[in-house]
């Protein structure tokens, strides 16, 4: 048995899919609705990776999307901004330019966002630049054909090597649940990134495959819980692909909640939510009418 292998077989996260389903069920009868709080939907805001990424964006697009961020700090003083506004790594530049909100940061997609699939030289290169252009976030994507080959050094070198070439920026590692499928793989991967160095663990890119589950999410956070109790390192979890209703957001919500403790839903600093329209769907609720600052 190999390191990774006894990694594995060491780790006591559940990994039965029908008794994940019926955990998520129980947790989400007892305590979805104590959840449904104005508080609560202001902290979800304030989680939000406001997200463009389509193949259509430009300097201009990528401008006014920025500005938007820039006008609801104006428009919503009572409100908080989101943490976050995610792009591909070549809109960074134009990103920081523009940006006059101090509270959220700069993501950028990279490692040859979403298929993860060239060099690693060119992914850490992709990475370096971003960082450079002043990103203060990486979402990168778990290198997968290699783990389906079951060749686990290569996963974990390649996202060590990810983290060291972002310097002082976190690195979200996306495990793109969907593809994986069952939690025990789910479960697996997430160990190979949390022991590589991720400071998050994502659920999905939102692209190929099937975004997120809120199983997926409990097997994630189990991981986090074990890893964080393991050594102490507290590991953020993002939640993205398909997230667009205030529900939905609150139920992962809760099982991050239930699953991880008060302690991951403090701040916006162990919780995000990428999404493109769950923000004007956060502060249309909020204010009680519909409205789309973003």
């Amino acid at each position: 048995m190999d390191k990774y292998q006894k990694m594995f077989a060491d780790s006591k996260v559940k990994v039965d899919d029908e008794a994940i389903k019926a955990d998520v069920k129980e947790i989400l009868d007892k305590h979805l609705e104590e959840n449904r709080k104005p508080e609560v939907l202001k902290y979800l805001l304030s989680c939000v990776d406001l997200t463009t990424l389509k193949s259509t964006d430009s300097q201009r697009s990528v401008a006014d999307f920025v500005e938007k961020v820039n006008a609801f700090e104006t428009d919503y003083p009572e409100l908080p901004s989101v943490a976050a506004v995610c792009v591909y790594p070549n809109f960074v530049p134009i990103a920081r330019t523009v940006l006059d909100v101090s509270a959220v940061d700069i993501a950028a997609v990279a490692g040859s966002f979403p298929s993860a699939q060239t060099f690693i030289e060119v992914k850490i290169a992709e990475i370096g630049l971003a960082v450079e252009s002043g990103a203060d976030e990486i979402d990168v994507v778990l290198p997968m054909g290699d783990f389906f080959d079951h060749d686990y050094e290569e996963v974990s070198d390649q996202i060590s090597e990810m983290k060291h070439s972002c310097r002082s920026a976190l690195l979200k590692v996306i495990l793109e649940t969907g593809a994986l499928k069952t939690a025990e793989n789910i479960r697996n991967a997430s160990i190979l990134a949390l022991n590589a160095g991720a400071d998050f663990l994502k659920t999905s890119t939102g692209k190929e495959y099937e975004g997120a589950s809120l199983e997926a999410a409990y097997v994630m956070c189990q991981a986090i819980k074990e890893y964080y109790e393991a050594t102490g390192r507290m590991v953020g979890f993002k939640v993205s692909g398909g997230v667009a209703t205030t529900d939905q957001a609150l139920a992962y919500y809760t099982i991050v909640k239930e699953v991880l403790g008060e302690k991951w839903v403090e701040t916006s600093e162990s919780f995000r939510i990428g999404a493109s329209r769950l923000a004007n769907n956060l502060v249309s609720d909020i204010v009680g009418t519909e409205v789309k600052p973003f």
